[in-house]
């Protein structure tokens, strides 16, 4: 799958680059029609712990989805993030079983 990150006003490393793509290569075992994923990786400037915002638009056939979390790590929000869009791509393959 072709993985898109940007990081907005800072520069990510190659070591949570790599985590990324690793994690969003995961989503693939469970919905395998996945055309691409957009990764916005943005530091809100509040004096909270949990400043780091990961959002993913992960882009199907004829679909999009798009989730946006919000925690005290990258790391953190992009797993939170792909286990919400594990959920949603098991609910659309099962959909798409009912209906084929």
């Amino acid at each position: 799958m072709k993985v898109n990150t940007q990081s907005v006003n800072f520069n990510a490393n190659e070591e949570l680059m790599d985590f990324i793509q690793n994690r969003m290569n995961k989503l693939d075992t469970f919905y395998d029609k996945v055309i691409r994923s957009d990764v916005y990786l943005k530091v809100e400037n509040t004096s909270a712990k949990e400043n780091k915002i990961a959002e993913i638009i992960l882009h199907v056939p004829k679909d999009k989805f798009m989730i946006k979390k919000q925690c005290k790590s990258f790391e953190e929000a992009v797993d939170s993030a792909c286990s919400s869009l594990e959920r949603k791509l098991i609910k659309r393959k099962e959909k798409r079983r009912v209906h084929a």
